[in-house]
């Protein structure tokens, strides 16, 4: 079905009953009143979806060794702008040549690979895939940049099943219970079943870029038409709308009622759900820097990067700042902390970096050749992630043996 929109603009009445409707919907309250979030039957220290869980807060559960070394690197055509992710004994990256690969997690030999679509010749186009995977108990999903979204058997590498969409698609899909959620170019939210079947859509007026934040029974949206929509993911109905008047090309993170995101237009805000009201802004008047990373979460800081080339690091309370850790290329690449005073990151300049939590200072390195937009993924005690160009490369670090 094709939901209905609500009237953005509350009435006081609605305003006053606005924590009981999130209660009701399992946003704020007990946490029996939440569906089933969890994207993956694998260990705890799996990394199997874009930011590592449906609150997408970039939180890795899996240590990584002091010193890192490179392990192994795989060449792949076109490069690679999406985050692997990390399960068991393998790892799924995806490919702007549209190519969804499985690899051996500690040798980085292929097991399969799965096209988006039939390579009548070697040099032939396929639809690329920019939509980072994310792997279930028995699937990988993952859309391609024609629209086509693809449930690939996670053992197998055969084809499941598909969905068709308008439009490119750059979403990474979230996994609530039995139901996958993603957005899609043609301005359209859909719910899937695990078979592939659609319970719900609903139109939103432009574009979808980000990923959808999952907090309790709802899924908040954001895209090209600036507005944060939070939809309630058992019905498909909308149930508040916020406009904030921002391009929104980064995936908002959330945690209980706090939800935070970058903005387009230089701007990095902090809102709470339950009020709908900006609590506060980060901007340096002095300069403009689109804001395209999607930022980790701690319980006490936020860590986004920028395209003045900085990484930022402010508390969480209050969006003041603490540090900034300066590349030489803009940072679109959204971090990842580790442990309790590692951070990850990569950057336009071609290197992935590591600086401290509690003070940006590098600590370590790596040079992968070409622009790093690929965000890590840190899992099974390896980071892995890609570069772009039509040279680029998959690395894996860790220790070893």
């Amino acid at each position: 079905m094709r939901s209905k929109q609500r009237n953005s603009e509350l009435t006081r009445r609605e305003f006053v009953g606005l924590t009981a409707a999130l209660a009701a919907v399992g946003l704020v309250g007990s946490p029996g009143n939440s569906v089933n979030a969890t994207p993956v039957e694998a260990g705890v220290t799996a990394w199997s979806s874009f930011r590592n869980g449906n609150q997408l807060r970039g939180l890795a559960t899996s240590p990584l060794p002091e010193k890192l070394e490179l392990l192994w690197k795989v060449p792949v055509d076109d490069g690679v702008t999406a985050t692997a992710a990390i399960v068991g004994d393998h790892v799924f990256a995806a490919t702007y040549g549209g190519e969804l690969i499985c690899l051996e997690r500690k040798t980085g030999q292929r097991v399969w690979t799965y096209f988006s679509a039939e390579k009548k010749k070697p040099t032939s186009f396929i639809p690329g895939f920019q939509s980072s995977p994310t792997v279930t108990g028995e699937l990988v999903l993952i859309g391609d940049e024609d629209g086509i979204f693809h449930a690939v058997e996670r053992a197998t590498g055969k084809l499941r099943w598909k969905h068709e969409t308008l439009a490119e698609i750059v979403s990474s899909a979230a996994v609530v219970g039995d139901r996958i959620l993603f957005g899609s170019y043609d301005a359209t939210l859909y719910c899937l079943d695990l078979n592939g079947k659609e319970i719900w859509k609903f139109d939103t007026a432009d574009r979808i870029n980000g990923s959808p934040a999952i907090a309790g029974n709802m899924t908040f949206v954001t895209g090209c038409d600036q507005h944060i929509r939070a939809i309630n993911i058992k019905t498909g109905e909308q149930e508040f709308d916020l406009e904030i008047e921002r391009f929104l090309i980064a995936s908002p993170c959330v945690d209980k009622l706090m939800l935070y995101v970058g903005t387009h237009e230089s701007e990095f805000l902090a809102i709470n759900l339950e009020n709908q009201e900006v609590v506060w802004r980060y901007k340096d008047e002095a300069r403009e820097f689109p804001i395209h990373s999607s930022a980790a979460l701690t319980d006490n800081l936020v860590i986004f990067g920028g395209q003045d080339k900085l990484l930022h690091c402010l508390e969480r309370k209050t969006g003041k700042p603490v540090w900034t850790f300066a590349a030489k290329g803009q940072i679109n690449s959204s971090p990842v902390v580790v442990g309790e005073n590692r951070v990850f990151v990569g950057s336009n300049d071609g290197y992935v970096y590591e600086v401290g939590l509690d003070d940006g200072i590098q600590r370590w390195k790596a040079k992968l050749g070409r622009s790093v937009t690929a965000s890590p993924a840190v899992g099974e005690g390896c980071l892995v992630i890609g570069a772009e160009g039509s040279e680029g490369e998959i690395h894996c670090f860790g220790a070893r043996p």
